[in-house]
């Protein structure tokens, strides 16, 4: 790429989604002070000059990526909530999240050493699919089917496909759509939901 001149904010943020981008294509080893001066259009020195190396650069990443990841999800569930909470709906919205690459991104942060320390990223999903269950019904099981569902849907980007064949899956009843319909009816039934998002149940 040619160079360009930037700001230094820019620069950084330019240097990090580089970053990103090459830990998400080829894993940590990927991520060199070189390669992301290559993508951005700059000399190793200006890469250098805002991250002082790559174990700097990659320590960094891991935050930006991170940061990422809860602002994507979080956006996904803030306008889920104002689409009637949709269980099927959900299930796609989190899957064409992943595919669009933080399901790559995902897998490199946590290889490289990423953990999230917070918590209850998804805690409105569970809210709002809590209040469609019976009352009286155990909050921590609406807890492990929505931990559940979204681990699958950010496995299925990577493996799904070859999970699905596995089991013997081809075809037309292999595809995503089809086993999505199959996470949505059955969590609807075990979870004896209503209407997802309208309440009636109360936390227990």
């Amino acid at each position: 790429m040619p160079r360009v001149r930037r700001r230094p904010e820019e620069a950084r943020q330019a240097i990090l989604d580089a970053a990103a981008t090459l830990l998400a294509e080829g894993g940590p080893s990927a991520v060199q002070v070189r390669a992301v001066a290559a993508r951005v259009g700059m000399t190793d020195a200006g890469v250098t000059h805002h991250f002082r190396n790559r174990q700097t650069l990659l320590t960094e990443l891991l935050r930006h990526g991170g940061r990422r990841l809860r602002a994507g999800l979080a956006n996904i569930v803030a306008a889920w909530l104002d689409d009637n909470a949709d269980l099927p709906a959900l299930i796609t919205a989190l899957h064409d999240f992943y595919r669009g690459g933080y399901a790559d991104l995902a897998a490199a942060l946590h290889a490289a050493g990423w953990r999230d320390r917070g918590s209850g990223m998804l805690d409105p999903v569970v809210e709002a699919l809590h209040r469609a269950r019976p009352p009286g019904s155990c909050f921590d099981d609406t807890r492990h089917a929505v931990a559940a569902l979204h681990q699958a849907v950010a496995m299925d980007v990577r493996y799904g496909n070859a999970f699905r064949r596995s089991a013997g899956l081809t075809d037309a009843a292999a595809t995503f759509d089809a086993h999505a319909q199959w996470w949505a009816h059955h969590l609807e039934t075990s979870l004896g939901l209503s209407a997802p998002g309208r309440a009636q149940g109360s936390s227990t």
